[in-house]
């Protein structure tokens, strides 16, 4: 099996389209080629691609691994605060990387595209092998695979690469039909808190809408505007660059049809606020908010229940709702264990991760275990 690399999704052509991801939205070559085309990935944003693609003798298009060099960590959400010091006081740089990762994406899921057809032990392999090769070439000691699926990450547990684990706050279904049953599933104290924040809500003549990329008019440019404005004012309220063009969001609305997701919070008729997600067959993916104007509650409703309502309503079965927050434990959200994979070429810088790891772990299922005693759901 041949390998080559790539600068970018486009030069790799149509044949994309052949390779399954899972129904993966960000694995999806529309998302992943929109972030290039409208300049959310690029060596200015220090996302520089170098996709990994393997071929078979005859040519045709067996595998493919999204992969990006990058010069610092913002966006990736690889949580290696501190690591390029540790690197320096060994005499070594840290950057570049190496990153297999959805860019801006914390969302865990497949990391390959493969040809159904292919083995996927061999593709997998040659991808991996190819990876190696190419750091190591490059002088690169860190290659961070961010957020893998478990088939994938037990690929790489064979492989050499560390694993380690990173909380996020996910919700999962439990035998609930509606939103009331889940109500009805946490205690008094959680139930009366969630009521009284979506009745605030109501009482201040807001209207919610679901849209799916298919229902949104890519010439609706005062809609579009709106969303965009909403991204973007939350990145501005932090004091942080945003990456995302309102051409991307309708490009890869188009391109996701009902994959992408947006709850709208209307004002008579204007758009006041709106929340931005992704969704495959099973887990439904918060990743954006924002809004013109402080509204009472209303990030809890746009960003965590008219999700959750939205997976009871469609059958979904998880809601990763992003990085961060433990504010979400008592609407629902327990803590969950989200995991990466690191390949340490470097004997000492690995052995010196390796232990920061085992300590992180286990704090990690300290904090898990003490948890559990504050569930916002009943005992059972």
């Amino acid at each position: 099996m041949k390998t080559t690399i790539h600068n970018s999704f486009a030069e790799i052509g149509t044949a994309t389209g052949q390779l399954d991801g899972g129904g993966d939205p960000f694995l999806d070559p529309c998302f992943l080629e929109a972030a290039e085309l409208h300049g959310a990935v690029s060596r200015a944003m220090a996302w520089q691609p170098c996709h990994v693609a393997a071929c078979a003798e005859g040519g045709s298009l067996r595998g493919l691994m999204p992969l990006y060099r990058r010069n610092h960590s913002f966006g990736d959400f690889s949580r290696d605060y501190g690591w390029a010091q540790a690197w320096r006081q060994l005499g070594h740089d840290y950057y570049p990387k190496l990153v297999t990762g959805i860019p801006y994406t914390p969302a865990t899921g497949p990391r390959f595209l493969l040809d159904a057809g292919a083995s996927r032990e061999d593709t997998v392999g040659a991808l991996l092998a190819a990876t190696i090769d190419l750091a190591r070439a490059a002088g690169i000691s860190v290659w961070q695979f961010l957020y893998g699926r478990s088939d994938d990450l037990a690929m790489l547990d064979a492989t050499g690469f560390l694993l380690r684990p990173i909380v996020q706050y996910h919700w999962q279904r439990g035998q609930w039909r509606d939103f009331g049953d889940f109500l009805d599933a946490l205690t008094a104290k959680r139930r009366k808190e969630i009521r009284r924040e979506r009745r605030r809500v109501a009482e201040q003549g807001l209207r919610i809408e679901v849209r799916h990329g298919d229902e949104l008019d890519t010439g609706d440019t005062k809609l579009w505007a709106a969303i965009h404005r909403h991204y973007q004012n939350t990145f501005e309220r932090y004091g942080t660059p945003h990456a995302f063009t309102e051409g991307f969001f309708r490009d890869v609305a188009a391109g996701l049809g009902r994959r992408f997701v947006v709850f709208i919070a209307f004002r008579g008729e204007l758009p006041v606020a709106s929340a931005i997600c992704y969704r495959d067959e099973h887990t439904l993916f918060g990743r954006h908010w924002g809004a013109d104007e402080e509204i009472d509650c209303l990030h809890f409703e746009l960003c965590q229940y008219q999700g959750i309502d939205y997976c009871l309503r469609e059958g979904l079965q998880h809601f990763e709702p992003g990085a961060g927050g433990e504010h979400k434990v008592n609407r629902g959200f327990l803590p969950t264990r989200t995991w990466s994979a690191y390949w340490i070429d470097e004997p000492r810088l690995r052995r010196a991760v390796a232990d920061f790891i085992g300590r992180e772990r286990s704090a990690i299922d300290d904090y898990i275990e003490a948890s559990i005693g504050e569930s916002p759901f009943r005992a059972s």
